[in-house]
């Protein structure tokens, strides 16, 4: 699908700051869409929205399809009369710059438990109608995660394929035993996304009432311990009688990582999945373009060829490239759907059958400033080697921030970056990549929120490779002032960018 000449902002829900631990779709979530509408962007994009595991990756989530309860706003809750002003009183400080995930979900837990109560003891009829109504249209996927996520505290946290072997194996009668048994934790299970889901929604309503449309995010994989592998075990590569990962997923050695990554997902069961016409997938794409309105496919070479790692390596060095029915996959997709608005993150090992996939579908692929500058002309990074329909980014949620990777450049990295741009602008090289981004014939410019406010490397979402200390950073209120979003507004204005082009 063809963009418009347009731009916009990433930044994911839980940098918003919050006296709550962790961003939240309260108010300044509100405040950021009205940043957005006052500087002239079109787009806001953020990461996956599911509810992270161990490390708090947005990447790695207990499911595919729900929501993150750590993205629920307590004075939402309080405004719906579902906790009181005194259960959000006397909260302790948080760092204003980190999200302390441990100490948010230790104090955000209990309040949603608190709401699931008062919901289910005063709920009006409507409300109750209402969640009844939000259950049904999501128990394709609801039934099986809110099942999963209660078994999951029942067993102490580990892994599904650690639990008892009838229901680790859902056996049907060993499912009924533990739904019933269960029952008042699925409920709540169920109630947190139905919260979830209705602030997110009237987050995005707003959004969308101001011209602004979100990207979201499709993890190409999904997390061995997650709801999805759990209810669909033929989906994926696993060991018959243990459930562990057969075949991991990953990525041979490059520009992140010598040794390569391996993320330790199970990869898709592709002959399966065709055999069904792809029906999980249907299923997910259904799901993504329920709360959003544009979505980023992370990974999309894994729809050509997908690296896979044997069970028992310690790295991604040692893995083969296999072939995957990505035309075929789409092809269903376009049947179901229509033309979708896709974005393809095609770095990386990038083939021409890659390529091929990518503009049979005209999907737009994706640009990174940060990686113009060596190799010479031919760089296809360089602005003049773009095609218009991409999407150029200064730097993504993997990269270090803008300043902080010029920073840490050698120096002659640094005198070709000063050679290509000629100068460097006053304001900063975050700036002076801002520019290079809005100025070019990419269709759509992104940027992270960070390089607009010029941070460093403290700053930075993500390490690839590194297993914690990643995604908690935040920005200060002040940080949406008149300053930058004027600045933002005039090179939106100049580089033909705006919504008004007059």
């Amino acid at each position: 699908m063809l963009f418009p000449r347009s731009s916009g902002i990433l930044l994911h829900p839980t940098s918003f700051p919050s006296r709550f631990g962790v961003g939240d779709m309260g108010i300044e979530a509100y405040r950021f869409i009205d940043f957005l509408v006052e500087s002239d962007q079109q787009y806001w994009q953020i990461l996956p929205l599911g509810p992270t595991g161990y490390g708090n990756s947005p990447y790695s989530c207990y499911s595919a399809m729900a929501g993150n309860p750590m993205l629920i706003s307590p004075e939402i809750l309080r405004d719906e009369q579902l906790v009181t002003d005194e259960d959000l009183a006397n909260w302790p400080e948080f760092s204003l710059d980190t999200v302390e995930f441990e100490r948010a979900v230790a104090l955000k837990l209990p309040l949603l438990k608190k709401a699931c109560e008062n919901f289910q003891a005063k709920a009006s009829p409507v409300q109750q109608r209402e969640f009844s109504a939000f259950c049904e249209s999501k128990a394709s996927w609801l039934e099986d995660y809110a099942l999963f996520m209660a078994l999951k505290d029942n067993f102490g946290g580990v892994s599904w394929n650690n639990w008892e072997a009838e229901i680790a194996h859902r056996k049907p009668e060993s499912l009924e035993k533990w739904r019933q048994q269960l029952n008042t934790e699925i409920y709540y299970y169920k109630y947190v996304q139905f919260e979830f889901f209705r602030q997110w929604t009237e987050l995005k309503r707003y959004a969308n009432l101001r011209d602004i449309k979100i990207i979201g995010d499709i993890p190409i994989y999904v997390a061995h311990d997650s709801a999805d592998v759990w209810s669909h075990p033929e989906t994926f590569c696993l060991d018959e009688p243990t459930g562990e990962p057969a075949l991991m997923a990953g990525v041979p050695p490059d520009y992140f990582s010598e040794t390569g990554q391996l993320w330790g997902n199970p990869v898709y069961n592709w002959e399966q999945l065709q055999a069904n016409n792809f029906q999980w997938w249907v299923e997910r794409f259904e799901a993504i373009f329920d709360y959003v309105d544009v979505t980023r496919i992370d990974h999309f070479r894994g729809f050509e060829a997908y690296w896979a790692v044997k069970r028992g390596q310690k790295n991604a060095i040692e893995g083969e490239w296999i072939q995957a029915p990505g035309i075929a996959l789409f092809e269903v997709i376009n049947e179901k759907f229509g033309n979708l608005p896709i974005i393809a993150e095609d770095l990386g090992v990038i083939t021409p059958e890659v390529e091929d996939l990518r503009d049979r579908f005209e999907f737009p692929g994706m640009k990174i400033l940060q990686f113009a500058f060596n190799g010479g002309p031919g760089n296809p990074f360089l602005p003049f080697n773009f095609e218009r329909n991409c999407v150029v980014y200064t730097g993504t949620h993997d990269n270090d921030t803008t300043v902080g990777w010029f920073n840490q450049l050698q120096d002659y990295e640094r005198d070709e970056v000063y050679r290509y741009l000629g100068c460097i602008d006053p304001a900063g090289i975050h700036w002076s990549l801002i520019r290079m981004a809005w100025g070019s014939i990419a269709n759509m410019a992104v940027v992270p929120f960070q390089d607009l406010l010029g941070l460093g490397t403290d700053a930075r979402m993500n390490f690839p490779g590194k297993a914690d200390g990643n995604w908690g950073w935040r920005y200060r209120s002040e940080a949406l002032n008149w300053e930058v979003r004027d600045r933002l507004k005039t090179m939106t204005h100049i580089c033909g960018r705006s919504p008004n082009k007059n």
